[in-house]
């Protein structure tokens, strides 16, 4: 098995990881606790900051070339907190009904605006949508809905030559791609990148025939597309194609993200969860939750800031 355990102190729904190359710190949320983490990782000591509402995801931010702290998403909006465990200033209020959706996966793009997708938690239809929030010299923070038919927003992720742009949604079991012009943030040429079989009729658990459901999802500077499968116990490496490369079997029924960190960025980071897991999975797999690593050949792309 190549995992380690890299963070021993379990989340219950752990997400959005990021390798923080200024501070040499993995960051990321528990969304389950409402917490964002962060760790100098191998010591692992983990820092806990409860916030008002779920962290669906952070980024780090940056302004005129200097860290400034994060730009969380609650469920009722974007936030900027400028130091850790600071104030949250709002950015933009939430566009959706707090009472039943709440932000999701999210990330900054390469140039340094916010990206937010959404959960729709009735789970009976397909409400949820993918924002972008731009706040780079001084623009007005709004969100603008970039695309929409999804129930739970996933997979975020750009191309090396930010060209292409994927997104997930996760019940549907299918990952999206489209061709993404960077300086007018316009999206065409929408198309399924990789589609998964759905879960057999009468899964349960502990069960065989079922390969999980696309998640989290992180890109090394070859292009590949590595995606964490929920339910299904294994991390995938998809080609720039969508073909897979390779499988890798992880310690925990739920793997939910990754992320490249460490100082050459050839550390794959994972974050699983054990939020609602029965009793005899969790004794199965008591790494259920940690965040697990392992050394890849392959750097991944640095993770990009949010601009303001």
């Amino acid at each position: 098995m190549p995992w380690q355990i890299a963070i021993s102190q379990p989340s219950e729904l752990g997400e959005s990881p990021f390798w923080h190359p200024d501070e040499q710190r993995l960051y990321w949320v528990d969304i389950a606790v409402r917490q964002v983490c962060r760790s100098t990782v191998p010591a692992g000591t983990v820092e806990r900051w409860t916030l008002p509402s779920e962290p669906g995801c952070i980024a780090p931010a940056r302004t005129g070339g200097t860290n400034t702290g994060l730009v969380i998403a609650l469920r009722g909006g974007i936030y900027r907190a400028r130091h850790w465990g600071g104030e949250l200033a709002l950015l933009a209020p939430a566009l959706h009904d707090a009472a039943t959706t709440r932000f999701n996966d999210g990330k900054a793009d390469p140039l340094g605006r916010f990206w937010a997708g959404t959960i729709y938690e009735p789970r009976d239809a397909a409400r949820a949508q993918l924002f972008c929030l731009d706040g780079r010299d001084g623009r007005a923070s709004v969100l603008e809905p970039k695309a929409g038919n999804a129930t739970t927003a996933n997979g975020l992720a750009w191309s090396p030559d930010a060209a292409t742009l994927y997104w997930t949604d996760t019940p549907s079991h299918a990952i999206r791609a489209w061709d993404w012009n960077a300086a007018g943030n316009t999206l065409s040429h929408e198309r399924v990148f990789r589609q998964f079989a759905p879960k057999p009729a009468g899964w349960q658990p502990g069960m065989a025939g079922y390969g999980g459901r696309p998640d989290g999802a992180a890109v090394d500077v070859q292009g590949n597309y590595y995606v964490a499968m929920y339910e299904g116990g294994r991390l995938l490496k998809l080609s720039p194609a969508g073909e897979v490369l390779a499988e890798f079997a992880v310690p925990a029924q739920c793997p939910t993200m990754p992320c490249f960190g460490g100082a050459d960025l050839r550390t794959l980071y994972l974050t699983t969860a054990r939020q609602g897991r029965p009793a005899e999975e969790l004794q199965r797999w008591p790494a259920s939750g940690c965040v697990l690593s392992m050394p890849v050949e392959v750097p991944g792309l640095q993770v990009n800031f949010f601009m303001d």
